[in-house]
């Protein structure tokens, strides 16, 4: 039984990766049952002309795909929940919970998305406005304006690490009603807004990076070699079934690593939420 305790930033990633490899088999399995639909729609997509030529529908998938990420994300919280408390986890009781918390994730998750998407569109017209009208107008002018920008960008990475734990709040959580789950995350990340950057930004590029990469590599291949071009783009847009699950686990110790540090947050507390928020064997 593994014990909680405050971690630092190599604790959480390494921690994160110990539960992913110790559950593997488990959290692909979760993966495929909440991700196949989004990702299916992702390949059907690139293997029709891509992105630029299905704008709507990508946009459609990449929003489903979202919340999809929320449903796993819970699933995985209860599969870590068990692990900790020495339980074997089970696929049923981690669809429960990531089943009996869909309302609330959806609010939440559409809340998050609609306010940092508000801010990142406003940051947008700004720039927009007001890049062509100061680039005549000298250096001084047009520097004002990109420090006015990254400033901007900054506060969308500030609110989004404000939010960050908005989820494991919902799944483990007793609130009055959804939208108390963002002042929640708001104060329990109060102080800790880089050291959950900097982790996000490690499992980011690890979650991330490889589907990337792996789409670059397929998008420059020739024509000559179609089938092998199709075949990464598969690859790509499948690698999320494999590697979001990594990223819940940091989330949900990353949650454990606040609490502990602000609350008299143990094992018991944890079991006793874990009793209230979905069954118990």
């Amino acid at each position: 039984m593994a014990d909680l305790k405050p971690m630092d930033i190599g604790e959480i990633l390494d921690g994160g990766l110990t539960i992913f490899r110790r559950h593997f088999l488990l959290f692909m399995k979760v993966g495929v049952i909440t991700l196949w639909f989004p990702v299916a729609l992702t390949i059907y997509v690139e293997l029709a002309g891509g992105t630029e030529q299905h704008i709507i529908l990508a946009l459609i998938v990449n929003v489903i795909r979202y919340f999809a990420g929320l449903f796993l994300t819970a699933s995985a919280i209860r599969i870590i929940a068990d692990s900790y408390l020495g339980r074997r986890p089970e696929l049923s009781d981690a669809l429960g919970m990531g089943g009996s918390k869909i309302m609330p994730l959806f609010l939440v998750g559409l809340g998050k998305g609609l306010l940092l998407g508000v801010i990142a569109a406003v940051i947008a017209v700004f720039a927009a406005i007001a890049f062509p009208r100061v680039a005549t107008g000298g250096a001084a002018g047009l520097f004002a304006v990109l420090l006015t920008t990254l400033v901007g960008c900054w506060f969308i990475v500030y609110v989004a690490c404000g939010y960050a734990v908005t989820t494991p709040v919902v799944v483990l959580e007793e609130l009055n009603a959804s939208s108390d789950a963002f002042g929640r995350s708001w104060d329990l990340t109060r102080g800790f807004k880089l050291k959950i950057f900097l982790i996000f930004l490690v499992a980011m590029v690890v979650v991330f990076v490889p589907g990337i990469a792996i789409g670059g590599l397929g998008a420059a291949l020739t024509p000559d070699a179609r089938m092998l071009g199709q075949a990464i783009e598969i690859l790509s847009a499948a690698l999320p079934i494999l590697l979001t699950p990594l990223f819940s686990c940091v989330l949900t110790l990353v949650y454990y690593d606040l609490r502990v540090r602000r609350e008299a947050f143990d094992l018991e507390v944890l079991s006793e939420q874990l009793g209230a928020g979905g069954a118990v064997r």
